[in-house]
């Protein structure tokens, strides 16, 4: 399976832009079901994909050892994206509360593909509108904002960061935590609860940009997204659907994945 995507970038470095292609690495949702059931879809890089649900039912309480699986694999039609689990009769008993819970992802098809599941999860999305730009020289300097908000980064070298930023580039809200989609989420809900949404455009984040984190960005109305790290193939389809920019980064280049309108030389 492909794990890798060639994408176009414009990259800003010397007061100057310059066109180049990058290697992306690839995100897809991988749909787990359990014993007839969509259990849970995780977004993952395409590979392993037996290995992966495996791992996945032993972290999340549902088998202890390989005996507890009466079958593990994927469709008849070999979806990629889709792996079905049925439980021995023993081991199905003591998990029941599991197997009972209510929030279960709504995929009910077994041949359901990837492109229909990111159909799913982000048919409730809207584009961004555009009402930011900044000058792209300026954009490299924004990762001081983000290292100025990391006290616990500083303290343990263990936490993530998101820091969101209005038109002038103020800081309405920095959090962190050892989770990058949590920091994201506790800045997005700080601005919420204040009444501080409306102006909060811009997100600098730590992490690497994975399609949740635009789309986290997307619900909130952010228009540029700055990372540290390069996003993914599908957070870079993502975001150019949605009319959000994507840069990073590195050292004194910033590379722009998506939305260059936005980043002025």
């Amino acid at each position: 399976m492909k794990q890798l995507t060639p994408e176009k970038v414009t990259c800003f470095k010397n007061n100057s832009f310059q066109n180049r292609e990058l290697n992306l690495v690839c995100e897809e949702p991988l749909a787990i079901h359990v014993e007839g059931n969509p259990y849970s879809v995780v977004m993952r890089t395409p590979g392993h994909e037996i290995f992966h649900a495996a791992g996945f039912c032993l972290s999340e309480g549902l088998v202890k050892q390989k005996e507890d699986f009466a079958s593990i694999g994927q469709c008849e039609d070999m979806d990629p994206n889709l792996v079905t689990i049925t439980l021995t009769e023993q081991r199905r008993k003591k998990v029941k509360p599991l197997l009972e819970r209510r929030n279960f992802i709504s995929q009910t098809s077994c041949g359901i593909c990837g492109k229909e599941l990111i159909k799913d999860l982000h048919q409730t999305m809207t584009p961004v509108k555009s009402t930011t730009a900044i000058d792209a020289g300026t954009a490299l300097g924004l990762e001081n904002k983000l290292f100025e908000q990391q006290d616990l980064f500083g303290k343990t070298y263990s936490t993530h960061a998101s820091v969101l930023l209005d038109n002038s580039l103020n800081v309405t809200a920095a959090a962190e935590d050892v989770g990058r989609h949590n920091a994201l989420d506790k800045a997005i809900g700080r601005v919420l609860m204040q009444d501080s949404i409306a102006d909060s455009v811009i997100a600098v984040l730590s992490s690497r940009v994975s399609y949740e984190l635009v789309q986290k960005g997307v619900r909130a109305g952010i228009e540029i997204i700055i990372s540290i790290s390069r996003p993914t193939e599908l957070a870079v389809t993502l975001a150019r659907s949605m009319n959000v920019s994507i840069a990073r980064i590195r050292k004194d280049e910033l590379i722009i994945f998506s939305g260059k309108e936005r980043l002025k030389g």
